[in-house]
């Protein structure tokens, strides 16, 4: 085999190799010479086959699999001899006639092009220093965790008098545009809570004050921007009828109350509301202090980065910007900035990515840190929680994928490396308040993810505002189709404000 390094610019490189059609020979004699033992045909006893025979008929197919298997493993022995470290799949490409080398008269002879990984001087960890915001939970935190509990245990009980806002209504009703009946329009026996926000807006506002066995007409406007075109902007008049009035019925906070959860007591069920508020200000602080360390890793550490990285994170992020306008219906024309200044704010932001992700590479190869296959094993299974019923589809298409293992392994790896600098770097608890910990001090900053998903996902959306009220035409065939016959059509007048979120 002969290497020769036929380009090295910057962080670009290109490897000539050559492999002589004798190596090529050898290889394919050995394999052919396996095979006699393993083929049955016709006319000959098991392991009797000649070899010569074995050459006719499927010598081109060996020598094809002799090629692939030689240009990749001669490719990835040069790159370890060499040490070099490629930061992305090496470009092969074969020089020649191809069929000339099959046919044994030519050598192999390939070229292999990558961009290598720089050196990276990594900065002293331990002189880093770090400010961690943390937030204690207090009493006033803890009562109303409860109550929103008892909030989402609430029940009704028929009452007397009229509809109040909180109250729950069971009506009746038809809607009409123009006179007519239109699909989706029509409702019996439908649950609504006054102030919940479920149906279009003005819908709810007029059924305050009604009465049991009343019946009014609720004209109403679809939004402009509703989700089906049939209906936006358009008047319509629901003849409606108010069947029976709910007041929602007091919930007693109390120790019964704390067993319908498995709790001793009140006292433990407040302590349990306690531990989960807890971790999710563990949380949130902990998002803190590695966006405040990425922030510093990014300032500590300058070196060249390979270009075609530096790209690909910039198509992603691009890509991701403009499918967000496309789901608004907006062009590039539409956002607030001129796309040159865009792209090349997306590209400093691809630049960081890329940068941030080789140093926490780096820093996680120098010190052995390793992502277990029991670690990436428990991620799996928690994504196919997400999906209930179709937990084997999730496991199956996970071993058929290894990128989409990767892509589970990547995060993991990062946050180990995060923990290790912490462990090394001066950390400063500093106390906040709630409010503090919580806000958001930049939404540019928000999500950091150098190898993930990029932080500034939300940083820009120049044109993309979040839609209004307007429920998707497919979600509302799909919310109806799980609703009695009769009910079904109550999704028309719905809201569906939280779809975008």
């Amino acid at each position: 085999m002969q290497v020769n390094e036929t380009v090295s610019e910057g962080l670009k490189r290109e490897l000539t190799i050559t492999i002589e059609a004798a190596a090529l020979e050898e290889k394919l004699s050995g394999k052919l010479d396996e095979m006699k033992n393993q083929v049955r045909l016709k006319g000959f006893r098991p392991g009797k086959v000649p070899v010569s025979h074995l050459r006719r008929t499927f010598g081109r197919q060996v020598m094809t699999e002799v090629i692939q298997e030689t240009v990749s493993q001669s490719s990835g022995d040069v790159l370890q001899e060499r040490e070099m470290k490629p930061a992305m799949q090496p470009e092969i490409n074969l020089e020649g006639e191809v069929e000339e080398v099959i046919d044994g008269k030519a050598d192999l002879v390939f070229k292999v092009a990558f961009e290598i990984v720089p050196d990276i001087e990594i900065a002293d960890l331990s002189k880093i220093e770090l400010e961690k915001p943390v937030a204690e939970v207090d009493d006033s935190e803890i009562d109303e965790a409860v109550e929103r509990l008892a909030e989402a245990q609430k029940n009704f009980e028929p009452k007397d008098g009229k509809a109040e806002e909180g109250d729950l209504v069971v009506i009746d009703f038809i809607g009409r545009i123009d006179g007519e009946a239109f699909d989706g329009g029509t409702a019996d026996d439908a649950r609504l809570e006054l102030g919940s926000g479920q149906f279009i807006p003005g819908f709810e506002d007029q059924l305050v004050g009604t009465k049991a066995d009343q019946k009014l007409d609720v004209t109403v406007s679809f939004p402009e921007d509703y989700g089906s075109a049939d209906l936006a902007g358009k008047e319509a008049v629901f003849e409606t009828t108010v069947k029976a009035v709910e007041g929602p019925a007091k919930v007693t906070i109390d120790d019964a109350f704390a067993e319908k959860f498995g709790m001793e007591n009140l006292e433990k069920l407040r302590e349990a509301m306690a531990g989960q508020i807890k971790a999710d200000y563990d949380n949130v602080s902990l998002a803190k202090l590695k966006r405040d360390m990425l922030d510093k890793l990014d300032e500590l550490h300058d070196f060249e980065l390979p270009p075609t990285l530096v790209t690909q994170e910039f198509d992603q992020i691009w890509h991701q910007f403009e499918h967000e306008l496309e789901n608004e219906g907006k062009k590039i024309e539409d956002a607030d900035q001129p796309e040159e200044e865009l792209r090349a704010e997306y590209q400093t932001i691809a630049e960081r990515r890329v940068r941030l992700g080789l140093v926490l590479a780096e820093i996680g190869s120098k010190n052995d840190v390793k992502v277990e296959d029991a670690e990436v094993n428990r991620a799996v299974a928690q994504r196919a929680q997400q999906f209930p019923g179709q937990e084997q589809q999730v496991y199956e298409f996970y071993s058929k994928n290894p990128q989409a293992i990767a892509e589970i392994r990547a995060p993991l790896f990062e946050d180990k490396v995060v923990a290790f600098i912490a462990e090394l770097a001066k950390v400063t608890d500093k106390v906040v308040t709630k409010e503090e910990l919580t806000a958001d001090p930049d939404a540019e900053e928000a999500d950091e993810k150098p190898v993930a998903k990029k932080k500034a996902a939300a940083k820009k959306k120049p044109a993309a505002k979040k839609k209004a009220a307007a429920k998707k035409p497919a979600t509302e065939k799909k919310t109806a189709a799980k609703k009695k016959p009769a009910a079904k059509k109550k999704a028309a007048p719905k809201k569906a404000a939280k779809k975008d979120d």
